[in-house]
């Protein structure tokens, strides 16, 4: 019988040595929530509102040497940031708290942007409301009306129509050329394309009396034409044609190159391939693109000013004699020294609003899809087109295969 020979073994006792302390576990994940209001943060705006409030009026009224309502305002709104940065501390996570106050200033510069603009529209419809309300200010031009006549005599229709035809001749003239730059330096490229971007950038922080006094100097002086709506149109083209031309580009690049890869293998040319493929599915991109040239050129004063001259007739046609457009309507008539006169300034400026505001929101309405996106009356016909393929496939099933008559012998 063998034995193993095994390795003492020490006696349990206070002499051994004590086993090695494990690592400390690590603490849990907290959990942190981003987003959503609750009651807690309604509670600590409202709180940090009145505490900075209190605060700043104490500073300004009794403290420190400071006046005025603007300045007030302003502090009033620093303190407001840290009264809330402070209170969130107190009971909120580190990133809770840099969230909460990313979105109150997010909400905060909102709706002093909204309240900015209320005031301003509540403002012109306060002044240019009593003039605005009567139907001859539509219907009626100035050319029968002084200064001291009353608000029912007169109107804004010769202004309405100089901007209309002025702006739909600046659309022609420049939404041309601007959809063809910008298909130039997303599609064609090349050795130019670098120049020409340069150029369309600088065009657009172009200030827009400089436009006016190029025109007034090589289309009016230079080549001898009379100041007239033709001209006014020519300077808002020099003004629309590079928000057009930076608006399309970028709607242009939108188009997946896929589609452009699937029309060259079918054989199509580039041009081919630009004009059936790539600018029809950026069709909705490009409308918005012009709709925001229209909306920048409908409010310029000083290039018609300079191109088509100031006359209170009625002119219907821009090729000849002087033509006031809106803009410059108001320009004039809100400098005089009478109620009537401002009056009919203030409702054309609520006029001129409101067809700004018409195009601004038909912009972002026909820019809501995406470059590529069927329309609604494009997925109808597609679905109907698909149904009556359907129903000839199934019809040609269900007939009867006719033998023809060699077959039948």
């Amino acid at each position: 019988m063998t034995t193993l020979d095994l390795p003492p073994v020490a006696a349990p006792g206070p002499a051994a040595d004590p086993a090695p302390t494990q690592a400390a576990a690590p603490r849990p994940e907290r959990k942190v929530r981003l987003g959503g209001i609750t009651r807690e943060d309604v509670f600590t705006v409202a709180g940090a509102a009145i505490g900075s409030l209190a605060l700043n009026w104490m500073l300004y009224e009794r403290v420190l040497p400071f006046s005025g309502a603007f300045g007030f305002l302003i502090c009033w709104y620093l303190l407001f940031l840290a009264g809330y940065f402070a209170l969130g501390r107190l009971q909120w996570h580190r990133l809770m708290v840099r969230d909460r106050l990313v979105g109150v200033v997010a909400w905060s510069s909102g709706l002093l942007v909204v309240a900015l603009i209320v005031d301003q529209i509540g403002y012109v419809l306060s002044r240019g409301s009593e003039a605005a309300q009567h139907l001859n200010f539509f219907t009626q031009s100035m050319d029968h009306t002084g200064p001291l006549n009353p608000i029912t005599d007169g109107g804004a229709l010769n202004a309405v129509v100089g901007s209309l035809e002025q702006l739909g001749l600046a659309t022609l003239f420049a939404v041309p050329l601007g959809i063809a730059a910008a298909v130039f330096m997303s599609e064609v490229g090349g050795r130019m394309a670098r120049p020409v971007r340069t150029l369309v950038e600088a065009m657009t922080a172009l200030p827009s009396i400089v436009a006016g006094l190029f025109v007034l100097g090589v289309v009016i002086i230079t080549f001898g034409f009379e100041k007239s709506g033709f001209a006014a149109s020519l300077a808002l083209t020099v003004m629309m044609m590079p928000i057009v031309t930076r608006a399309a580009e970028v709607v242009i690049r939108l188009v997946p190159g896929t589609l452009r890869e699937a029309s060259y293998a079918l054989g199509g040319s580039q041009w081919r391939t630009v004009w059936n493929v790539v600018l029809p599915t950026a069709r909705p991109g490009l409308v918005t693109a012009v709709v925001l040239g229209m909306a920048r050129g409908v409010g310029e004063t000083s290039p018609v000013l300079l191109t088509s001259g100031f006359t209170s007739q009625f002119n219907g046609n821009p090729f000849s004699d002087h033509q006031v457009s809106l803009p410059l309507y108001i320009w004039n008539y809100v400098k005089q020294p009478y109620d009537g006169m401002i009056a009919r300034g203030f409702a054309a400026a609520l006029t001129l609003m409101i067809v700004v505001l018409i195009l601004f929101v038909t912009a972002r309405v026909l820019g809501g899809r995406r470059p590529g996106q069927l329309t609604r009356a494009q997925k109808r016909r597609i679905d109907r087109d698909a149904r009556r393929l359907e129903k000839a496939a199934a019809g040609a099933v269900a007939r009867p295969y006719a033998l023809r008559p060699q077959e039948q012998q």
